[in-house]
């Protein structure tokens, strides 16, 4: 009997006892911050880890899909009327760019690198091949016009050689020709006054088979936060990249810094030779990506916001004061005087204007969005897309015949989309960290709900015990035969 009381009683003691220590756990969020400090040593740039690997050689596959606008009416948009477009595409490549001449330096809180992309070609994920014509702006007769419109001795003189050689405003070229150069007979005349022009254009002229430098970034040693952060380009500090009115960005995503452990409340700043600035995005909703849970930060409207809504971007306000309206960024400073405007595809999140102007856009939020899908607690990519759109600036120019009675508008020229998704390698992998993650974190609360269900068999054997037992005399009749 007093062998069973102390059973009955060492249960409650033991449920009473995980339930406090239980409780302390959950409190004092101990396991949280173990594996928040797991994260913390594991995702750094240091030879051995998978963070480093993945930085050097990224194991998903990246593509650039490219989305052309077709003019279908050229004539009648010289004549005054509003252009039409088609878009045409995609038109895909696969984009290898791993780091090459990796060195450490600082200690191992910074490494020094070089990224050297390459595209090829995918025929199978393309609507067409490269030798597809396209008709669109001549955008080098439109940016020599541009920049030779108050000299008219000098635009005399250009414009008669158009004439003689039959360039106009709008041309036809290859996809091939229009991302990665063709040479151009304007520009070609005009090398042989300004040797320094270079005569051939392309959108992507020299972009292939090259990098822009060497990139010194932070490793995440000392600072988790500073993971894969940019230090410096070219020897330029990354400070000096978050002012519109500088041009000296970096190319492509390079700049992206994702840190792990972030939180919805975070801005992260990715910084894109595309719109000539450093871009930030924000926390919209909470995703799952291969079974593996994420947060997806968009780029909000302030972005492209015209002066009056983000007075940051009056850097694009060329010449100063000169507004385009949201949705637009006027690039020209950072592309040679080219009238190139970035805005995202089809102008989505621009002035209503913008779309009316040009017959053919069609916004869509789920097609011409940029967002990224991270995983909050390594900061690992799991889904991402870039858009972006490259538009010019096209006016009627009295000194030059060739622009007729144009509208002024802005016409859109492609629109690209850099996606990637997590392979399933990697994908597995993170499985396995988020789940142990879950198993770890939830250890308080199994100890809590193991104490709960102890004390629930102590009150039972408690309420068991105190019952008492019906003697033979109460089981007795009242009344006797």
């Amino acid at each position: 009997m007093l062998l069973k009381s102390c059973c009955i009683y060492s249960t409650g003691v033991l449920s009473i006892l995980m339930l406090i220590f239980g409780i302390s756990l959950v409190l004092s969020t101990v396991f949280t911050r173990f594996v928040q400090s797991m994260v913390k040593r594991e995702v750094v740039l240091r030879n051995g880890t998978d963070a480093f690997e993945a930085w050097a050689d990224p194991p998903a596959p990246i593509y650039m899909q490219f989305y052309f606008f077709n003019l279908t009416n050229p004539s009648e948009a010289l004549a005054g009327e509003r252009p039409a477009v088609l878009e045409i595409g995609p038109y895909t490549y696969l984009e290898h760019r791993p780091m090459e001449q990796i060195t450490f330096e600082d200690n191992s809180t910074r490494v020094a690198a070089v990224n050297t992309k390459t595209y090829i070609f995918q025929r199978g994920m393309s609507r067409g091949p490269e030798s597809d014509l396209i008709r669109t702006v001549n955008i080098p007769a439109m940016t020599v016009m541009e920049k030779f419109k108050d000299f008219p001795v000098e635009a005399n003189i250009i414009s008669a050689y158009m004439r003689s050689t039959g360039e106009g405003l709008f041309s036809t070229h290859t996809v091939r020709e229009l991302l990665w150069g063709y040479e151009d007979p304007l520009l070609k005349a005009l090398k042989l006054v300004r040797p320094e022009l270079d005569d051939v254009f392309g959108l992507f002229y020299k972009s292939n088979a090259s990098n822009d430098g060497e990139y010194v970034f932070f490793t995440g040693q000392q600072n988790y936060k500073d993971f894969s952060r940019v230090a410096t380009w070219n020897d330029q500090s990354s400070l000096n990249w978050w002012t519109s009115d500088e041009c000296n960005m970096i190319n492509g995503t390079n700049g992206a810094s994702f840190h792990p452990l972030i939180s919805k409340n975070e801005e992260l700043y990715i910084f894109s030779s595309d719109l000539c600035r450093s871009l930030y995005a924000v926390y919209e909703d909470d995703v799952t990506v291969n079974g593996i849970p994420g947060y997806r930060f968009i780029l909000p409207d302030e972005v492209f916001a015209n002066l009056t809504v983000n007075p940051a971007n009056k850097g694009y306000c060329v010449p100063a004061g000169n507004c385009l309206g949201s949705g637009l960024l006027n690039v020209s400073a950072c592309k040679q005087g080219a009238p190139i405007i970035m805005s995202s595809p089809h102008f989505y999140q621009a002035d209503e204007k913008f779309v009316q102007d040009v017959f053919g856009m069609n916004p869509k939020k789920e097609l011409h969005e940029t967002n990224i899908d991270i995983n909050p607690l390594t900061g690992i990519v799991l889904r991402a897309a870039k858009r972006v759109q490259i538009n010019v600036y096209v006016e009627k120019i009295k000194t030059f015949s060739q622009t007729g009675n144009v509208r002024t508008v802005v016409l859109p020229v492609v629109y690209l989309n850099e996606s990637v998704v997590i392979d399933d390698t990697s994908a597995k992998k993170l499985r396995v960290i988020v789940a142990q993650k879950n198993v770890v974190e939830n250890i308080p609360f199994m100890l809590i709900g193991l104490g709960i269900f102890l004390g629930g068999i102590f009150m039972f054997l408690m309420c068991r015990q105190k019952v008492p037992e019906s003697t033979t005399a109460e089981r007795q009749p009242l009344l006797s035969s």
